[in-house]
């Protein structure tokens, strides 16, 4: 039966192991994949209907629920090593142990950096550490952190090498109805607002700088709560090269990566756009029916 197996008590007398009561951890969608018939199998009595003459058996109650440890196995603050067992568009699975996995979310992988897909940085088969952050063993769930293995630098080593005033050279990352995103070092990029781009009012980004080009620009603004830094350009260094004819967007049209955040993003920026940053994806440390 594709809903679970018949176990034989006794003569005359069989009880139905459902799918569902098979295994704490893995998702059995055809008994075959735990049982076979003619196996010897231990069982626990879960419910005996008489009127019905059926009797519920369970399989995985003849051992300790697993999730009931996992509290007392993977304390929050627990430093893990597992392996990557499987990657969604919104985080990767680690391996705790058999049956039992932890979900790294994309924004709890890097600091600086905003990861649009866990590809970016890890691989099915990846050995990692990793923090516990939250374990909830209800809802079968362990949030787990890549970045909290390390202090975050925004809330020292950024401000020590980044002051108002230094002037410094990067390259135009994203361009964007309210400015551009200059990369300073890797993974960490500063706002050019719009109006920071020349003493004369400029309706478009792209009249003064595009994606590629070296610029030199000056800190206006570091502002570790909000993690964004304001920049104001010096020069244009370095032009990038010419996209090949009719490979261009529309004029006014967003680059994908930043029209979601455009909006919220220039209105923080207004008032000399002195202020750059990244959103953080809503946390999810939900794991799948392994």
């Amino acid at each position: 039966m594709p809903y679970g197996a018949f176990v034989k008590l006794e003569d005359g007398v069989e009880g139905l192991v459902h799918v569902s009561e098979m295994s704490w951890t893995r998702r059995v969608n055809h008994p075959s994949e735990v049982v076979n018939i003619g196996d010897e199998v231990e069982v626990v009595v879960l419910d005996i209907n008489h009127n019905k003459q059926e009797i519920s058996l369970g399989m995985k109650q003849t051992e300790a629920n697993p999730w009931s440890m996992v509290e007392g196995n993977y304390p929050v603050g627990t430093v893990i090593e597992g392996q990557v067992r499987n990657l969604t568009n919104y985080g990767a699975f680690i391996e705790l142990e058999e049956g039992i996995d932890g979900l790294l979310h994309v924004s709890d992988m890097s600091w600086t950096k905003k990861i649009n897909h866990p590809s970016e940085m890890l691989k099915i088969g990846d050995t990692v550490k990793a923090v516990v952050l939250s374990v909830d063993a209800e809802k079968k769930r362990v949030a787990l952190g890549l970045k909290q293995l390390n202090e975050d630098p925004w809330k020292h080593a950024i401000p020590r090498r980044f002051s108002v005033g230094d002037c410094l050279s990067g390259a135009v990352t994203k361009s964007t109805n309210f400015g551009v995103f200059v990369e300073l070092e890797d993974g960490l990029e500063g706002l050019l607002h719009i109006s920071e781009l020349g003493p004369k009012k400029v309706h478009s980004p792209e009249e003064v700088v595009r994606v590629g080009d070296k610029v030199q620009v000056r800190i206006l603004k570091v502002d570790p709560e909000e993690r964004k830094i304001g920049l104001t350009l010096i020069q244009v260094e370095e032009r990038a090269p010419l996209p090949p004819p009719g490979s261009e967007k529309p004029a006014g049209e967003k680059s994908t990566e930043v029209e979601a955040a455009a909006e919220g993003e220039g209105a923080a920026a207004t008032g000399g756009g002195e202020e750059a940053g990244q959103e953080k994806p809503a946390p999810d440390a939900g794991a799948p029916s392994a």
